[in-house]
């Protein structure tokens, strides 16, 4: 997820909650090229079923408290538990247990953990390019392991849906071919206007493609074909599209319930949910309503109801996001957090 500092290297030092609409823009246009929900209405019942997710991302979320207090040994087993129980694991959750077992210079086991991620799906292009993992390239047995690729890939008891993938690619490019109109627009008023006009139809016909995809097939993102942002800018792009058509916006809500299910099913993750939902809060709020934690920063006085957010879909709090950062910083590991903000999350002070 390093890729996202682009976003703020093209807007410099300023706040997501502070930015025009143009930048708005500009924010998820390169957040898409790098690369949520009422909390009434996320209230997942946990379960022990391997197939619920949320109870998935409850089981991460402790691990990462073993990360943040130094316990790698705890955080190895319990990352290894959760490989051995779902058939689905997303590819952050692996490549950070082959950091840890790298780090405890168990190197065997490392590979082991890489090997089950070739056959989940994991991309060996990504491996080789990524600087934590380059010490993995050295160690007796990668030659083998990577020579063992394709055939561990074939095996994947979850293969990549190829048409779903090039038509959600083609439908992401659409989106971003529209949602550049919105730059050549000089003013609040203009780029209000295309946004309602221009964009807002093209966007309904994208939210109706897409809802039925989810119903034939499941959320398209990293299961079913191997990209966790094209269906996510896609939302983004439609839940910030102004306040007052969000606000009477009928298609998001009724694609909500879909996606509360793809969260449950582990089609799609915390992540790509806390960053749609956050554009509907910020934009229909105007900036002005705590939400995930990305958008707009959290105050000290409704830190709560932004940690009630992020656990009501599995997401960790920002206390434990911030204690990981930390624990980066100390280690040199990579733990691949969203760095929409850069570094830990500012809570600031105010109501």
């Amino acid at each position: 997820m390093k890729p996202y500092n682009s976003i703020w290297y093209a807007l410099g030092n300023m706040s997501p909650f502070h930015l025009t609409i143009r930048q708005r823009f500009v924010f998820l246009l390169l957040l898409s090229g790098c690369f949520i929900l009422c909390p009434g209405a996320l209230l997942i019942g946990q379960s022990e079923d391997s197939r619920d997710y949320f109870t998935y991302h409850s089981r991460v979320n402790q691990a990462e408290v073993h990360l943040s207090q130094g316990h790698f040994e705890q955080a190895l087993n319990a990352y290894e538990e959760i490989f051995e129980t779902y058939d689905f694991v997303f590819g952050r959750d692996y490549k950070i247990a082959v950091q840890l077992a790298l780090y405890q210079k168990e190197d065997k086991r490392a590979l082991e953990f890489l090997q089950k991620a070739f056959r989940n799906g994991l991309d060996l292009k990504e491996v080789r390019k990524l600087p934590s993992l380059k010490k993995l390239r050295t160690t007796p047995g990668w030659a083998n392991l990577e020579n063992s690729y394709d055939s561990l890939s074939a095996a994947s008891p979850n293969p990549v849906d190829l048409p779903t993938r090039e038509m959600v690619r083609s439908m992401y490019k659409k989106d971003q071919k529209k949602a550049m109109g919105a730059l050549l627009r000089i003013g609040d008023k203009a780029q209000i206007a295309y946004a309602e006009k221009t964009f807002a139809p093209h966007s309904e016909k994208q939210l109706t493609q897409l809802k039925g995809i989810i119903s034939r097939g499941g959320y398209p993102g990293e299961k079913r074909i191997r990209n966790d942002y094209w269906a996510s800018t896609i939302l983004s792009h439609h839940n910030s599209i102004s306040r007052a058509y969000n606000q009477k916006d009928s298609l998001y809500p009724k694609l909500k319930p879909l996606l509360l299910q793809a969260l449950k099913d582990g089609d799609i993750s915390p992540y790509e949910l806390a960053m749609i939902e956050d554009w509907k809060i910020a934009t229909v709020s105007a900036w002005s309503e705590p939400g995930y934690g990305y958008l707009n920063a959290p105050k000290a006085a409704t830190l709560h109801h932004t940690d009630s957010l992020r656990q009501a879909i599995g997401l960790r709090s920002v206390a434990l996001r911030n204690q990981l950062v930390a624990q980066e910083a100390e280690t040199g590991m990579d733990f691949f957090l969203p760095d929409w903000v850069p570094g830990k999350i500012e809570i600031v002070d105010g109501d």
